[in-house]
């Protein structure tokens, strides 16, 4: 048995097509979506995430709001520019690319970002919303890994769910968004013991660990979902997941490449939470 392969470019564009024709809706009723994406240093990694983003809003017709901010830039410096963007009724979104500088704290930047400007989903209130069943915006990483289950048409209903990783912005979101769907999460890490028992009682395998070959094929219940949401560059500079793709690909159901899978996905997640914090302030909903 070889594994379906969830091609997350393919699933990129559909939501990518589906964003455009809401934002063109917004541009009939005078509005047209605007996101700020903040950038401070030249990290190269973080530099290509923030074209990639701006390249999708120009693709649907979002306005993007440059910001690049030297490394030097000091905290307060940069909590004056949010408070700005706060302000500003042309920006319904602002991003700020992660991770910052060691000298900024980055909870402090968080949350300063407005609650219905945050498209990351980061913000206290909003991940609080999402806790009680209530989220208008989600982290974008789990949404798509969310986006990627439903219209691969796993089931989710009844199903294990193993998550591995416990960040706040990836793992506990993301199992809240599987228990919103009714299936029976557990969340491993990195104290958890017989972490292969897990797995193999796993109908669903979510990794955000960011160690490469963690998800052994050993580990893998015949016919599982494997999605891999970690993103790691081994020594001779090629990008690689959390899962032993090659393995597993014969023994899973389902399976998400890395690059190729949830990467591009949490970019149209990105366009899909701006039309929504638009719609939010416009009271469009």
């Amino acid at each position: 048995m070889s594994a379906t392969i969830i091609d997350g470019k393919a699933i990129a564009k559909e939501i990518l097509i589906e964003s455009k024709l809401k934002v063109d809706l917004l541009i009939l009723q005078g509005c047209r979506p605007g996101l700020a994406v903040v950038l401070v240093g030249d990290d190269p990694a973080s530099t290509v995430y923030v074209n990639s983003k701006e390249r999708a809003c120009k693709e649907v017709g979002i306005s993007t709001f440059d910001k690049r901010m030297p490394k030097s830039t000091s905290e307060g410096e940069l909590l004056a520019l949010i408070d700005q963007l706060n302000d500003d009724v042309s920006v319904h979104g602002i991003l700020v690319q992660l991770p910052l500088p060691r000298h900024i704290n980055e909870a402090n930047v968080l949350q300063r970002i407005s609650r219905l400007k945050d498209v990351d989903g980061f913000n206290w209130t909003n991940l609080g919303a999402l806790l009680n069943g209530y989220p208008i915006i989600a982290p974008c990483t789990p949404s798509a890994c969310l986006e990627m289950i439903l219209r691969s048409k796993i089931p989710l209903s009844g199903q294990h769910a193993v998550v591995l990783g416990r960040s706040s912005i990836v793992s506990k979101p993301l199992a809240l968004m599987l228990l919103s769907h009714d299936a029976t999460v557990t969340i491993c890490h990195s104290k958890t013991r017989n972490l292969s028992e897990f797995l193999k009682n796993a109908d669903i395998v979510l990794s955000a660990v960011g160690k490469p070959g963690i998800v052994m094929a050993s580990m893998v219940k015949p016919g599982a979902a494997v999605i891999d949401i970690g993103i790691n560059r081994l020594a001779n500079g090629q990008l690689c997941g959390d899962v032993d793709y090659n393995n597993v690909l014969e023994i899973a159901k389902w399976i998400t490449p890395v690059p190729g899978g949830v990467g591009p996905v949490t970019v149209a997640m990105v366009i899909a939470n701006t039309i929504l914090a638009t719609e939010s302030q416009h009271k469009l909903f």
